[in-house]
């Protein structure tokens, strides 16, 4: 795996060596950067389920202000730290080495508000029943935030789970995306 574009691009990120974790391809890392564009500049980013922080790493390297990386799996978080070593970029990061129910709590109560939220929680979890109703119902989700949540494309996402309206959907392959927003906010077509 490597950082597609910014201050880091071109540095390889270390990864999973087994199954247990399938990371995000390069193909949906650079249509997601593509999708929020200008967005991640200077931006307050949570990655959930975050792995090898191969996403977050990423949004740091684009410019994104701070990253919360929220992981449990303890192979993954042993990566994750050691590629925000190597890349030198733990000032602007915090590590939840937790689960992201778990943390969604832990956010709440501590009034933490993020501008993107990106979910790829494995692929045999229920997002949909679960997660996204967490995030619709916490405060970290102000107006402008965008909440993406990376599913196997065959998962069917409602366009509403509680307040979050689904703005989109992009398609690749096996793997989707779907950006949603608070159900009363208008938002452009990017």
């Amino acid at each position: 795996m490597r950082i597609i574009a910014g201050s880091h691009k071109g540095r390889r990120l270390l990864s999973p060596t087994t199954n247990d974790v399938r990371p995000t391809s390069g193909r949906v890392k650079e249509a997601l950067f593509s999708i929020l564009g200008d967005r991640i500049s200077g931006a307050t980013v949570l990655d959930l389920f975050a792995g090898t922080g191969a996403i977050g790493i990423e949004a740091l390297s684009r410019g994104a202000a701070h990253v919360m990386f929220v992981e449990s799996h303890a192979a993954s978080l042993r990566l994750l730290k050691t590629n925000l070593d190597q890349c030198r970029l733990l000032e602007n990061t915090q590590v939840y080495p937790g689960e992201s129910h778990t943390f969604l709590q832990h956010a709440a109560r501590n009034r933490l508000t993020f501008d993107i939220i990106f979910a790829d929680p494995p692929y045999r979890n229920d997002s949909t029943s679960t997660l996204l109703p967490l995030l619709g119902q916490s405060a970290m989700i102000l107006p402008h935030t965008v909440v993406i949540l990376e599913h196997p494309t065959k998962h069917q996402i409602p366009p509403q789970v509680g307040p979050l309206n689904r703005v989109r959907q992009y398609r690749y392959g096996d793997t989707s995306l779907s950006l949603f927003r608070l159900a009363d906010e208008k938002v452009s077509r990017s």
